[in-house]
């Protein structure tokens, strides 16, 4: 049996200066930028990291600001627009790395802040949008610009129990996951789990993220109606290869969702991978790495 890939620390910086620590999968090739959803961590996506070092690309798997390891802003900056800043920021910071534009997968959050960060409109002065694109491929795993709001009402709930008050242990976290969750099986250890909370001096075990994400002035899902139009807007000025990878019983994106997205980019290639909801990489790993890998070997085909 081959042995997963190790990856390598790296930090980085975000549009306000902010520290995003991160981790790189492989050593030569093109740059593969992975952003986790709300609530996650770059440690969602070990195993695809690893498929895309196999497939001879690199990949950075990035806590967004405010989650994992990165720094939480001092302002409490955590409006759409501000991830979208920080994965402009990172596509442009990856292609001086590397001397070409990075492909981006992006999960729910992710997805939103590299849809949003890929291209600015008004600063293209006269020449075609493609010319103002950041990156290279744009891959969406279960979102779209237009979204099931109860889904996103029973996401952001689940974040929010708990959010203050914390967890007496790992397992009470575990069995509120669990619950919420009863479809995906109990994993046999609580280490996984363990990455996405921290210990605090009163005992308690808290989720990693800046509660300030969900509560603070200048909070996600602020102006939502704004940052839809914002979203409607970006998609049509996509001009890259596109992916869209959707949760066959996703919670957050309908199959209608999914005709819209594909008439704002019809060039877009669609999966919908059955049996998973809106985590798709962790409820069909499989399914979810076959999409991935025949998305960049048929880019490698266009190089």
């Amino acid at each position: 049996m081959t042995r997963p890939v190790t990856p390598a620390a790296a930090m980085f910086k975000g549009a306000s200066g902010n520290t995003l620590a991160g981790d790189v999968y492989g050593e030569e090739g093109p740059p593969v930028l992975l952003l986790h959803g709300g609530g996650q961590t770059r440690h969602a996506w070990k195993k695809t990291g690893d498929l895309i070092a196999r497939l001879g690309r690199v990949a950075y798997a990035v806590d967004q600001r405010g989650h994992g390891d990165s720094e939480w802003v001092a302002d409490g900056a955590y409006q759409y627009t501000d991830f979208a800043a920080d994965a402009r920021v990172l596509g442009d910071t990856l292609a001086e790395r590397s001397g070409v534009r990075p492909a981006v997968v992006g999960a729910s959050l992710g997805g939103m802040a590299a849809l949003l960060g890929n291209s600015q409109p008004g600063k293209s002065q006269g020449k075609s949008p493609g010319e103002t694109q950041h990156f290279s491929a744009l891959v969406l795993v279960d979102i779209t610009p237009r979204v099931d709001v109860e889904g996103v009402s029973k996401i952001q709930g689940f974040m929010r129990a708990q959010l203050r008050e914390g967890f007496g242990s790992i397992a009470e976290a575990a069995d509120a996951v669990a619950a919420y969750l009863p479809h995906r099986p109990r994993p046999r250890s609580h280490e996984g789990l363990k990455k996405n909370l921290r210990l605090h001096p009163d005992g308690r075990w808290r989720w990693h993220w800046d509660p300030r994400f969900l509560e603070g002035n200048r909070r996600i899902g602020a102006g939502s109606e704004e940052v839809e139009r914002a979203l409607v807007s970006a998609a049509r000025r996509v001009t890259i290869p596109a992916l869209l990878v959707r949760g066959g019983s996703s919670e957050l994106v309908q199959e209608e969702h999914a005709k819209d997205f594909l008439k704002l980019v019809p060039h877009a290639s669609y999966v919908d991978v059955s049996g998973a909801r809106h985590m798709v990489a962790g409820d069909r790993n499989d399914q979810f790495a076959n999409a991935i890998e025949e998305f960049l070997s048929n880019l490698n085909n266009l190089r």
